[in-house]
C-alpha cells in the first residue's frame, strides 16, 4: 500500500494501521533507510543511490525497502529533507543583516560541499518536509529588521540560495580544475606567444588574475567576491535604518 509522502516526511508511525491498531514493527526504520541512502549518495553521488544498492547495504531485499518508501524519487525527497534537518548552523549573536545573510550563504555552501548529490535533486515536494520548513524559517530570519515585506523576504532568500547553488555546482568540478593546473602552467606562455599583441585587455587582466589566484580560477576567491556582491545587491531594498 502506497504511503503518503507527507506522512513519511513527518515520520507518521508506519506500524500504525488504518484502524488505529498497531501491526508488527519492521526491524529497519524509515530513518535507517534514509540514513543509509544518504551514505551511499555521499560516497558515490546520486546515481549510486539505487534501491538495489541500498537494499544490499542494509541487508534487505529491494522489496523490503519499498515497504518503507514508495519509490526512489520519494526517497530522494526524504534524503534532501534529512540533509536540511542535519545542517550545522551557528547563532546570529546580534549580528546585522549582512552578517546574517553571509552566514546563511556559507552554511548552504557547506551543505552542498558535504552532500554534492543535492545538486542533482530538484523536486519541489521537499518544501513540505519538517527539516526543510525549519531551514526556511531559520533562514528567513536573516532578514529580520530589514524592512522587507513577506514576499520580498522570500524573494531575497531565494536570490541568495540560487547564487549559492550555482556556485556550488561550479565548485563541484574542482577536481577537474586541479588537473588543469599543470596543463595551464605549460599552456599559458604558449598561448601568450601565439596572441602577441592581440586582445591586450584579456591578456593583462588574465595575467593579473592568474598570478593572484595561481591559476585561471580560484573557487574561494570567486565565492568571496560573488557573495559580497549578492549582499550589496540586496542593500538596495533593505531599509536604511536597518542595522548592518
Amino acid at each position: 500500500m502506497a504511503k503518503n509522502l507527507v506522512d513519511l516526511l513527518w515520520r507518521k508511525d508506519a506500524s500504525e494501521r488504518a484502524d488505529g491498531r498497531r501491526g508488527p514493527r519492521s526491524r529497519v526504520s524509515v530513518d535507517a533507510v534514509v540514513s543509509g541512502a544518504i551514505e551511499l549518495a555521499d560516497a558515490g553521488g546520486a546515481e549510486a543511490m539505487t534501491i538495489r544498492a541500498l537494499a544490499q547495504s542494509l541487508d534487505l531485499t529491494a522489496m523490503s525497502v519499498y515497504t518503507h518508501v514508495n519509490s526512489r524519487a520519494d526517497l530522494l525527497v526524504l534524503m534532501v529533507d534529512e540533509a536540511h534537518a542535519r545542517m550545522a548552523t551557528s547563532p546570529a549573536d546580534g549580528a546585522g543583516w549582512r552578517a546574517r545573510v553571509r552566514r546563511v550563504a556559507d552554511e548552504n555552501l557547506a551543505l552542498f560541499r558535504a552532500h554534492a548529490w543535492l545538486l542533482d535533486v530538484d523536486d519541489a515536494r521537499v518544501v513540505v518536509g519538517p527539516g526543510t520548513i525549519a531551514k526556511y524559517d531559520r533562514e528567513l530570519r536573516a532578514f529580520d529588521d530589514a524592512g522587507l515585506s513577506a514576499v520580498e523576504r522570500d524573494a531575497a532568500l531565494s536570490f541568495v540560495l540560487d547564487f549559492v547553488r550555482a556556485t556550488a555546482a561550479r565548485m563541484r568540478g574542482s577536481a577537474e580544475r586541479e588537473r588543469f593546473g599543470p596543463f595551464w602552467a605549460d599552456a599559458a606562455p604558449r598561448v601568450t606567444g601565439y596572441l602577441g599583441a592581440d586582445f591586450p585587455l584579456a591578456q593583462a587582466v588574465g595575467q593579473a588574475a592568474g598570478e593572484a589566484m595561481d591559476g585561471p580560477y580560484d573557487a574561494d576567491v570567486a565565492w568571496d567576491f560573488g557573495v559580497a556582491r549578492v549582499i550589496d545587491g540586496l542593500a538596495g531594498i533593505v531599509s536604511d535604518s536597518s542595522p548592518r
